[in-house]
This record gives structure tokens, sequence and C-alpha cells, in this order.
């Protein structure tokens, strides 16, 4: 089976990458029951060769799966399903919408805390993170500068336990920028919105560092809700890739 061949029945708004090609098919014969809760999936090697695709591919795409929630791994048995539909994807330890709520109650004042009280120091090693985070082309590397960055405006804040908060969740941040950069393409439009929080801190702008992260985070539950749930975004709205 060629993946591509499944991606032309409508319009696409963006190119779409071979492991979310793969993500989506095995999401949909989920969804539609072909393999139904309790099902082990075929083999990597029967699933590499069915959807013509790399085994790195198809395990990024399984691993989306287990984000999403809709199966589980077990070593030497392998991939199981345990759900049929997604209802909340799972970062690490904390699941996404326990994870944006406490970053909005804790990130978006802290950028106003930070805007009024961070050092020529604070300024200068934000600047120089996000301009090598806008020349990084690798995801990877770029997903790890992304949550040094959270921690550099909790930093800024001069308030130490704010950057043990967003140290605890280092690691669901970390999982939640891959999943997002992978499947919503976002970082081009993050590396803008960190852009706006950089710049209000440079103004010393209390309120355009709230405004700035507050859109920072309602991009990310945006880009989030429209992979989980593709339905609840209108693709005549959207007027081209989703951000």
């Amino acid at each position: 089976m060629n993946l591509s061949d499944s991606q032309t029945g409508g319009s696409v708004p963006r190119r779409v990458s071979a492991m979310e090609a793969v993500l989506t098919h095995l999401r949909d014969a989920i969804e539609r029951g072909d393999y139904a809760i309790g099902d082990k999936l075929p083999s990597e090697a029967e699933l590499c060769r069915r959807l013509e695709v790399s085994r790195p591919v198809l395990r990024e795409a399984l691993r989306a799966l287990q984000v999403m929630g809709l199966t589980v791994s077990r070593t030497g048995k392998g991939t199981f399903v345990v759900a049929s539909a997604v209802e909340d994807p799972t970062f690490g330890d904390y699941a996404a919408s326990d994870l944006l709520e406490v970053r909005r109650h804790v990130e978006i004042p802290v950028a106003g805390y930070a805007a009024v009280r961070r050092t020529p120091e604070n300024l200068d090693h934000l600047a120089h993170l996000l301009d090598r985070m806008e020349r990084e082309t690798d995801t990877t590397a770029w997903v790890a500068m992304d949550t040094i960055f959270h921690i550099a405006v909790a930093e800024a804040s001069q308030n130490p336990v704010f950057r043990r908060v967003i140290e605890e969740i280092r690691d669901a941040l970390a999982r939640q920028s891959a999943f997002l950069n992978e499947l919503g393409g976002r970082r081009e439009q993050s590396n803008r919105e960190h852009r706006a929080i950089v710049e209000a801190l440079f103004d010393g702008s209390e309120h355009d560092a709230v405004q700035a992260m507050s859109h920072h985070l309602d991009r990310v539950e945006t880009t989030l809700t429209s992979i989980v749930r593709p339905e609840a975004t209108d693709p005549a709205t959207e007027g081209g890739p989703r951000t």
C-alpha cells in the first residue's frame, strides 16, 4: 500500500510527512474498529511492508499513537490497542489538559514578572537562545532549546520557585513540543511567538509579556486540538498550514 494514495481524497492544507501519513492510517483503522480494544497490531516488519515505510518512520507513528492513548507497547509482546478514540494525550507523567492548565496559571504571570524584574544577563541569554532557535533546523535540538527557553523566562522572574515548577514539567514540555512540531508544524510559529515574548521583556512591558505568553499558549492549545480532534477544526477557516 502506498500511503500517498490515502492522502488524495480531499484538499490537504499542508504537506503531510510520511510519519503523519502512517499515523493517520493506523489511527483511522483503530477508530473504524479494524483493530478492537485488546487487539495486537501487526509486527513492525509487517506494517513496514504493508505501508511501504522505513522502520524509524513507523516507530515514530507508533509512539504518537501511544501519546494519544490509543495503544500501549509491551516489551517482547508488541503493540496493543487500549482505546477506540483519542481522549487526552499524555506527555510523560502528565495529561495534556492538566499540563496546559498549569502552564496558563504559571507561565502567563511569570512572563509579566519577568518583564519588570529581568536583568541584562537574562535578556542576553534569552536573545542568544532565540537566535539559535531561529537558525536551528534539527527538530530534536530545537525541542531541547524550547524547554530551556521557558526555563529562562522563569529565571528572569527572579523567583526560584517558578523555575522549579517549570523544571518539574520539563520532560512533559519536551514531549509535547516534539509532538506538536512533528504533527502540527509548530516550529516557525513558535519562534515568532517566542520573539514576541522576548521583545516584551526587552521593553519591560508587563502587559505585552502577559499577552504574548497567553497568545503562545492559546496557539499550543489550538494546534493540539487540531491534531487530537481534527473534526473540531473547520478547514474552510484555516486558510493554509496549521501552525
